[in-house]
């Protein structure tokens, strides 16, 4: 597979240990990201990301909605970092999933499923100071931006 450079994002990847973020990182390189770290968790992505020299212009998260701390995480991560662009990566389209990250200031959501055209379009449309909501979330990020 030739490598196609028409991006240059700086990325973190927060998820858990998994061959599909490995196969999803592994596409995002081959389509020219760079990706300046991965970490399994929060907590230790907030560490890396403060030993880093420069930040990576996007953070895509696998979040896990299971961990009772995850939004309290999130929210510090995005208080220390604001300028980082955070794009949710997760399984869960309902209301009660997506709009607390949209008050924490997420810029994107992409559903499990999407595939490295679909990162690729949200990356660099968050990296540009826009959004980018899978079709089975967007309905409710209109609708909360529209009310806002």
């Amino acid at each position: 597979m030739e490598t196609v450079n028409t991006s240059q994002q700086t990325l973190a990847f927060i998820h858990d240990k998994s061959p599909i973020a490995d196969i999803i990182c592994n596409d995002l390189t081959d389509l020219g990201f760079e990706i300046l770290y991965r970490s399994e968790h929060i907590g230790d992505g907030i560490t890396q990301l403060s030993a880093l020299k420069s930040l990576p212009e996007v953070c895509i998260i696998d979040l896990d909605f299971y961990d009772k701390n995850v939004l309290a995480e999130l929210q510090e991560l995005h208080t220390k970092y604001p300028s980082m662009k955070l794009i949710a990566f997760s399984d869960r389209d309902s209301e009660q999933s997506v709009k607390p990250l949209l008050e924490i200031g997420f810029a994107g959501y992409l559903l499990i499923g999407s595939d490295a055209d679909d990162f690729k379009k949200a990356i660099e449309g968050v990296a540009n100071g826009g959004r980018y909501f899978s079709v089975g979330v967007a309905d409710i990020a209109q609708e909360y931006f529209g009310n806002n």
